[in-house]
């Protein structure tokens, strides 16, 4: 009878969170229990429960906000301002490299004169400006101001340059750039290139010598800009906000379209379910120019009145004086950062601060308790997303080396699943009814979210690129005729729900925190190289995070310059895109469709006693590639050797 009245509730829960009716839930749950067995059954609901009760009233409450927002038709700058009006003098934004504190009403002050000065210069709503720029509390007001008129910003990495950083700049349409100082050389570089038409504002420190023709001064514009509240756009919860550029498998970066409604579930779910609070000081060492930094971090500001602190770049040995000195409780991080934490000396500093929370994503199961020992931080809120997808994942409930997890009770109430993958070409397995094939525990599988886009939980927004948007979206998945997105990443299941992160699918591999696009890096050392065949992919080290990228080179002699082509590399790739390994072979092998077959060159990885061509290992120290040796090979494994 426990149990029945238990399933009751939960039933009418998950009816609220969904709106599904009586008829669906009630034989999703039956079958459930029949086909695990009703003993394994009963044990799975005794250690889920509390944790998928859980779960539903984050959902319930995110889904009843997201309603009225559409209702009342609000947007981020809306919201903010109910964020302003109960705390107007709490410390919103702290920049830790000037110390610079701001206020919610300094903040509102500083987007109010770029939503004005913008206005005078007739910028309207759907018009792009590009922001390229290092982390400062200016980044938010700017953004933030341009989304008061309805005009789009496009955050562009800071580390690109040259021909990416000209596709960035093009594909957005910007009609307008405004860059940071400290990357004017780089805007020199491109000035060239970029279309005559597109405006440029440097912000920083002003010096005309340096800067493109043309450019203007920022700070003094916007000291003469109005102060009144501008009018607000004709726009809704579900318009565009900004974009956000993610490395895709095909190419240059794509740019992900961010709506509204998605910068409100992405931080608010985070917000919830983590229980977090107004009162909550979050140390933000992450890019405001990805989701994590500025939709995770800065949105608990925005929306929720957090107090943020912004750190330029990451410094490890800086890091828990940064949360001594102004009283963080909760710190940011992707998986590097915590690798590299804990391979700084120890310090009295890691255990005197005052956080009780470490957020973020890619913390190995193999130093999760060591991080959580050593440093004194009782809860890790590991989730999984990515800046467009709709099939996010939290670890609530502080499961180690967990990214998150499905209920196992009632898995379809959160219509995500792992289907099965074949893994030398990672296409969709499908049965004899032509629907993708779901995984069982244990099984890798891909990560797929049912797309509704009736539902600003379940939409798909998207990039610019219309074909970029098809290529993530797969037909006949859950059932027959529907459409699911694909995340790209293989997870596994345990047999209560948990979800752990395997690998990425595709062209592409993390590094540095960063996704890295083979096809992009491959055309651009094709192109350094005279056009050679060259084909990208990455590979693991043991102890490091992700994996490091490695190039096999159509050059069996090593007629390759390998001093000018690392020279030409840093100027065209960011440094977590150049390779750390080069293998030079006769040819290289591809399909009948002349895609490059990568698979076994990955498995063979870059050890010479198994690789028979010639292997070079980029020795960041001596600026340049040298021969990979057996005992190069034995200190790169060892950690002796710094990748």
């Amino acid at each position: 009878m426990m149990r029945l009245g238990c399933c009751t509730a939960l039933l009418f829960l998950f009816r609220l969170v969904l709106g599904l009716p009586w008829y669906q839930v009630l034989p999703a749950i039956t079958i459930f229990y029949l086909g695990s067995g009703g003993y394994h059954f009963l044990h799975v609901f005794a250690k889920t429960l509390g944790r998928d009760l859980h779960a539903a009233g984050v959902l319930l409450k995110v889904k009843f906000n997201v309603r009225r927002h559409l209702r009342q038709k609000n947007t981020i700058p809306k919201i903010f301002a109910e964020t302003l009006g109960r705390h107007p003098d709490k410390v919103a934004l702290i920049f830790e490299g000037t110390g610079e504190r701001w206020t919610y009403r300094q903040l509102d002050d500083y987007s109010t004169r770029v939503a004005n000065l913008l206005w005078q210069r007739g910028y309207r709503q759907g018009d792009v400006v590009a922001l390229f720029m290092e982390n400062k509390h200016q980044y938010v007001g700017l953004w933030l101001g341009m989304a008061k008129i309805g005009v789009e910003a496009a955050l562009i990495n800071f580390n690109l340059r040259l021909e990416a950083l000209v596709h960035c700049i093009n594909i957005s349409n910007a009609k307008a750039v405004v860059f940071g100082s400290e990357l004017s050389e780089a805007m020199c570089e491109v000035h060239s290139s970029m279309a005559k038409r597109v405006s440029l504002l440097c912000c920083g420190e002003w010096d005309p010598r340096r800067v493109p023709e043309g450019t203007e001064s920022l700070e003094p514009l916007l000291e003469d800009a109005p102060t009144h509240t501008p009018t607000p756009p004709d726009c809704g919860f579900t318009d565009r906000l900004f974009y956000i550029y993610t490395s895709g498998t095909t190419g240059m970066p794509k740019a992900a379209i961010v709506v509204h409604s998605r910068y409100y579930r992405m931080a608010s779910l985070v917000y919830y379910g983590f229980k977090m609070t107004s009162d909550d000081v979050l140390y933000d060492c992450l890019p405001l120019y990805h989701s994590a930094g500025n939709i995770v971090g800065v949105g608990q500001c925005l929306i929720h009145g957090m107090t943020v602190v912004i750190r330029k770049k990451f410094s490890a040995s800086k890091f828990w004086d940064d949360c001594i000195k102004y009283n963080c409780t909760i710190v940011q991080y992707i998986g590097e950062i915590c690798r590299y934490l804990l391979n700084q000396p120890v310090r009295a500093s890691e255990r005197g601060h005052r956080v009780r929370m470490a957020l973020g994503n890619g913390l190995r199961q193999s130093i999760w308790e060591e991080f959580t020992g050593r440093f004194n931080v009782p809860q890790i809120a590991e989730f999984y997303g990515a800046t467009e997808c709709n099939c996010s994942l939290g670890n609530f409930d502080n499961k180690t080396g967990a990214c998150g997890f499905n209920s196992r009770i009632l898995p379809y109430i959160y219509p995500i699943r792992l289907v099965k993958v074949d893994e030398d070409t990672m296409e969709l397995i499908r049965g004899p009814d032509g629907v993708c094939l779901p995984c069982g525990p244990g099984e890798p599988g891909q990560l797929v979210g049912r797309i509704i886009q009736s539902d600003p939980l379940r939409r798909f927004d998207g990039y610019i690129n219309q074909s970029a948007t098809s290529n993530k979206i797969a037909h006949s998945v859950f059932n027959k005729g529907d459409s699911a997105y694909l995340s790209g990443d293989v997870l596994t299941m345990d047999e209560y729900g948990y979800m752990y992160f395997k690998d990425r699918t595709g062209d592409t591999y993390r590094w540095k925190g960063e996704n890295v696009s083979t096809t992009e890096v491959e055309g651009t050392l094709s192109r350094l190289l005279d056009m050679k065949d060259v084909v990208v992919y990455g590979v693991e080290v043991p102890g490091a995070e992700g994996k490091a990228g490695m190039a096999a080179i159509a050059d069996p002699e090593v007629t390759t310059d390998l001093e000018k082509f690392a020279r030409d590399m840093e100027k065209s790739l960011p440094s977590y895109a150049r390779p750390a390994f080069l293998r030079f072979l006769p040819e290289v092998n591809k399909t009948a469709t002349f895609k490059f077959q990568k698979t076994e060159m990955r498995r063979e990885g870059f050890d010479p006693l198994q690789v028979s061509d010639r292997l070079f290992f980029l020795d960041t120290s001596r600026g340049g590639y040298v021969a990979l040796t057996p005992e190069l090979h034995r200190a790169i494994l060892s950690g002796k050797q710094k990748l």
